[in-house]
């Protein structure tokens, strides 16, 4: 029975039962209502504000109706709802069939449309010459039974707003009268009819915090973004233009007294000065996508089309991005498609049945982050995972995406044993399916929005991700280079003394170094979960350890490629990052540590400015190793060029404590050559150990196969930049 169905919330075609109907079997229409606690109804005209009828009782659990035998076509109309205690307008939601169903059939023409068609959309619709605002609720649950609208507007009571079933699996319903900051969530009952946990939107913009886990109804369209220049300033080639990136776990980066996180809109001020102040000329957040444990850092997001509500709404954000463009700093996000958490508020068997995971645990199920693995094989989860990808650089003006674990999407047998795991259809280990979807996606990002960029980690030696889908790469725009981190952390962690038995692994990334679009990544992973700070992997003393960091950081600066370091690192954090506190800002009382962070603003500075540093990264052309096997005394010296107008930087790095007396650098040109940078310098709390003369002449003496050769000392542990400046 229809009573019986409303009761329990079970009625599957709420516009063929409720709303105006045909008379069937009679004359004109009947108008049903459904409106539990409800002592009397009134029908009021839409426009005109007068009574019609009142509806009768039917049912002492809120059914109302009347038949309207002289009614001859539709019309719209509101209710007068007389409570115990309160007497209500409501604009009958059923009235707007063809409202709730508008954008369905065109939604998979392309991605982008999934975040303009499904959640929570708030539309205006003008009926009979009166403008009715509210909000378009569509969810994607095709294996669900029936499915609810709950929120503080209803009680959080699935009988009160049943939603009706698309063909495609869609369940719709628009509802007059709400709209930003409402609450709601979705009542789902699983294919056997029983209720699932309360679900949160899977497309929505803005989610609460434990314990609620709400979403929160929000207007894309009000912030007014102030960026126009700088997104048309970046319709340029990456790959030849100078990006050093600072990456930030927004939560911890600095906090208030109080211990509480700083806002978006006060990130916006402390962090773009900051980082503009230090040269950055990108940062790169760890996710901000929506995500219910903070130790997380964001990596296990259940709202992918939603900033954190931690630190302020979606238009905060926007602003936080906002300040970055107009300060000339670009904004990169971690996004995670790989895999997702089982919270049952989320999307883990949202309907009942693995409808964004794979189904089997051998290809569904991470053991690593005891989390549920994206079916890349599934047409509907792809174009979710695309548009929650597009969304950010669409609406919230991002300049690109760092695509995270994704050498766990690419191998089947990913940190699983035999056995443990299914082969693909030609019994290897590759994620065909993953494989298509990652080059759809980075097809997608850069038809739709050329001037952004994405970057993949992935740490294995995978043939072509940074390399185009039509030469049969996966289609990144950059590679994290994590052989270069591995192997030069390596070598660095040694005692000066026996890194001459570790000699190639400072220079092996240069056999590979072009294979890819690399960036010199030092990132968040290498300073967490027992592997102690930057400066507390560096051997010897106080003095050798922060020496010994600062020409290492000399070093990546030197080495072709784009640069990534952690927070923390331009001042020499001693601690270990800690996501539930603040960096240790404290330490820029002392001369070591403040002499750290002159140094990386230095490089930053002298990086941007230097384009040999950065035009050229991926032509082999422009490198040489002028010292790349004096092993016994760890000195390294590289030549960066253009081989265009045939300028050029030389780095030479010292890893031992011990300066080089009358050391022979063989230089391209005659003229005369100068020291542009010295990580000893005694600003940056070096040695200050002399060179040699302020300007260096060059000799015609042969050198280091170079027709010309100058000669300085080289200070300890230390990595020297110099320049001619003179014929």
């Amino acid at each position: 029975m229809l009573i019986d169905e409303l009761n329990n919330a079970k009625l599957t075609k709420p516009f063929e039962v409720l709303g105006l109907q045909p008379n069937y079997g009679g004359e004109g229409f009947v108008l049903r209502a459904w409106l539990p606690g409800a002592k009397e109804v009134a029908v009021w005209s839409l426009k005109g504000d007068k009574e019609i009828v009142k509806l009768d009782c039917t049912s002492p659990d809120g059914l109302f109706e009347k038949v309207l035998p002289d009614v001859k076509e539709p019309f719209h109309y509101k209710f007068k709802v007389k409570y115990p205690d309160a007497v209500v307008d409501i604009i009958d939601p059923y009235q707007f069939r063809d409202e709730a169903f508008y954008g369905l059939s065109t939604m998979y023409e392309t991605p982008s449309n999934i975040y303009k068609t499904l959640g929570a959309q708030i539309i205006e619709v003008e009926i009979d010459g009166v403008k009715v605002k509210g909000t378009k609720f569509a969810v994607y649950a095709p294996s669900a039974t029936c499915v609810s609208l709950i929120g503080d507007f209803n009680f959080w009571d699935g009988r009160r707003h049943p939603m009706a079933r698309s063909l495609l699996g869609h369940w719709v319903l628009f509802v007059p009268g709400l709209g930003v900051g409402q609450r709601y969530k979705f009542e789902i009952k699983d294919p056997h009819g029983n209720r699932l946990p309360h679900k949160s939107d899977p497309v929505g913009f803005y989610h609460e915090q434990y314990p609620s886990f709400a979403s929160i109804i929000s207007d894309q369209s009000s912030y007014k973004w102030h960026d126009d220049a700088w997104i048309k300033s970046q319709l340029n080639n990456k790959l030849t233009r100078p990006i050093s990136i600072y990456e930030v776990h927004l939560a911890s980066w600095r906090r208030k007294e109080d211990g509480s996180s700083l806002s978006y809109r006060e990130l916006a001020d402390e962090l773009v000065k900051y980082v503009k102040d230090m040269g950055y000329t990108h940062i790169e957040m760890l996710p901000v996508m929506e995500h219910p444990f903070s130790g997380s850092w964001g990596y296990q997001p259940t709202g992918l089309f939603a900033p954190t509500s931690r630190f302020g709404g979606i238009d905060d954000f926007k602003y936080l991005v906002d300040t970055c463009h107009q300060n000339n700093i670009g904004v990169i996000l971690d996004w995670v498609p790989a895999h997702f958490p089982t919270d049952a508020h989320g999307l883990a068997r949202f309907d009942g049945t693995p409808l964004y995971e794979y189904e089997d645990p051998r290809r569904g199920w991470h053991p690593d982050w005891n989390s549920l693995i994206y079916d890349f094989g599934r047409d509907t989860v792809r174009n979710f995972l695309i548009a929650s990808a597009l969304i950010w650089l669409d609406y919230y003006h991002v300049d690109g995406l760092r695509v995270d674990a994704v050498a766990s999407m690419l191998y089947w047998d990913y940190s699983r044993k035999a056995g443990e795991w299914i082969p693909n259809v030609n019994g290897g280990n590759i994620n065909y399916e993953a494989v298509s979807f990652l080059k759809w996606f980075n097809e997608e990002v850069y038809k739709k929005f050329p001037q952004a960029m994405t970057i993949a980690e992935e740490s294995t030696a995978f043939t072509g991700v940074s390399r185009p889908t039509y030469t049969g790469g996966l289609g990144f725009g950059f590679k994290w280079n994590m052989g270069w981190m591995h192997d030069s952390l390596d070598y660095m962690s040694q005692d000066p003394f026996f890194r001459k038995y570790h000699h190639g692994e400072m220079s092996f990334s240069m056999i590979y170094a072009y294979n890819e679009n690399f960036i010199l990544s030092i990132s968040h992973d290498e300073v967490t979960h027992g592997k102690h700070s930057l400066l507390y992997k560096m051997p010897g003393d106080e003095w050798q350890q922060a020496a010994n960091l600062r020409s290492y950081l000399g070093f990546q600066y030197a080495h072709p490629g784009k640069k990534l370091n952690f927070m923390g690192t331009e001042f020499a954090q001693s601690s270990e990052w800690n996501h539930d506190s603040q960096l240790e800002w404290w330490l820029l009382q002392f001369d070591k540590h403040r002499g750290m962070q002159n140094l990386v603003r230095d490089l930053n500075k002298l990086y941007v400015n230097e384009p040999l540093l950065w035009k050229n990264d991926y032509d082999p052309s422009a490198f040489k190793w002028l010292d790349v096997n004096d092993a016994e005394h760890s000195i390294f010296a590289a030549l960066r060029t253009d081989p265009e107008t045939h300028e050029e930087i030389i780095a030479v790095s010292n890893f031992t404590p011990v300066p080089y007396v009358a050391y022979r650098l063989g230089v391209p040109r005659p003229g005369v050559y100068s020291i542009i940078l010295n990580t000893d310098d005694k600003k940056y709390w070096g040695s200050g150990y002399k060179i040699g003369p302020e300007k260096l002449a060059a000799s015609n003496i042969s050198w280091q196969g170079q027709y010309h050769s100058v000669v300085l000392d080289l200070p300890p542990l230390a990595t020297v930049f110099i320049k001619r400046v003179s014929e």
